[in-house]
């Protein structure tokens, strides 16, 4: 709690202190993802949802759009397009929990909207070489638990989100929104037809709202939630940046692979290895007692081993997505040790064994 101790509480967020932290964050954040000079950033409110509907509000209704859903999230986006903003020229490419749709369907003068990982399914996209490099449509992508995790490939993508809460542990409710040259041009050169509440409101007669990306964010910001930002990315620049934090989530992943190579019971519900997360490690059970249960039964057996395995105190919110199929989830991010990951693996076979007994 110490690292909080300089909070700009009870000030204004537009004072120049308060303003300053703000901007201590936005600059961070940009070296230590390499973030690209040409691209803008802002803190925004809402997590990664209102970064990613800011986007979509905002961008989309210029072009068709494809929007690749492949987890709980994707198919958010695809409610928000084809049902809230009701484009009528929106294409949804899905997939099964566990696989990508086939990517090279996505067409270059359409836009795309995705998730660079799945955060509910433990599914990533390997890399961006589907994106076409000279497609005339935006990609916009919703990387929230791969930034900080991932090498996000910024030459292929026009918008990026992602939010404190995921990959650097930070606390919840403001999201990042990153805009690219491509996008801003889209954004002064095209109004969507319809209203847009003040939230999501980026440019001011025909011209981006520089403001915003300055530091002077549309709403009031939690100044301690500032603070807590900041202090995860100077843990991040002291650890060796962004190369050391990849390496710290694929050592994470790594031990887990580990473990499933040689268990009976479980598997990566990701079925092709490169598409594998380092970060939401989604594993299914394929114990024969637990695939004869009926799927309420999977679902309550499940969960009843993430509470055994948190009563003992060995691992917390293990239980897999509510929307997704039963089965467990590991959070691989940087801020985990490896040696915290492989400790509790044998907590996994013990609570697994004592489910097995209670629903045989």
């Amino acid at each position: 709690m110490a690292a909080l101790e300089g909070a700009m509480l009870g000030r204004s967020h537009r004072a120049r202190e308060p303003k300053a932290r703000l901007q201590e964050v936005i600059d961070r954040s940009r070296a230590v993802l390499g973030m690209p000079g040409d691209w803008r950033l802002a803190v925004v409110a809402g997590s990664d949802t209102g970064a990613v509907e800011m986007a979509l509000w905002s961008l989309l209704g210029a072009r068709p759009v494809d929007i690749i859903a492949y987890e709980s999230f994707g198919e958010a986006w695809a409610i928000d397009v084809v049902k809230q903003l009701k484009l009528a020229d929106a294409r949804v490419l899905t997939a099964p929990y566990g696989k990508l749709p086939d990517l090279s369907l996505v067409a270059p003068d359409h836009d795309v909207v995705f998730p660079w990982n799945g955060t509910t399914s433990g599914v990533r996209v390997p890399h961006a070489d589907w994106l076409a490099g000279d497609r005339a449509g935006l990609a916009i992508c919703d990387a929230t638990s791969a930034a900080f995790a991932m090498d996000l490939e910024w030459g292929k993508l026009d918008v990026v989100t992602w939010s404190w809460q995921k990959a650097l542990g930070g606390e919840a409710g403001h999201g990042m929104l990153a805009l690219g040259p491509r996008a801003v041009a889209r954004l002064e050169c095209y109004a969507p037809p319809w209203p847009l509440p003040k939230l999501f409101r980026m440019t001011k007669g025909g011209k981006i709202t520089e403001a915003l990306f300055a530091a002077d964010t549309i709403n009031t910001p939690s100044m301690l939630c500032v603070e807590d930002a900041i202090d995860g990315l100077r843990w991040a620049e002291r650890v060796g940046g962004l190369k050391t934090l990849i390496a710290r989530s694929d050592a994470n992943f790594a031990a887990v692979a580990r473990y499933v190579a040689r268990s009976e019971w479980v598997e990566f519900l990701a079925e092709e290895p490169a598409t594998r997360s380092t970060t939401a490690i989604c594993l299914k059970i394929v114990a024969p007692w637990f695939s004869a249960l009926p799927a309420d039964k999977q679902a309550s057996a499940s969960k009843r081993m993430a509470t055994l395995i948190e009563r003992e105190g060995a691992g917390y919110d293990l239980a897999g997505y509510r929307d997704a199929p039963a089965g467990l989830r590991i959070w691989g991010g940087a801020t985990v040790e490896t040696s915290d990951i492989e400790a509790l693996l044998p907590w996994l076979d013990w609570a697994a064994a004592e489910v097995a007994a209670e629903f045989l």
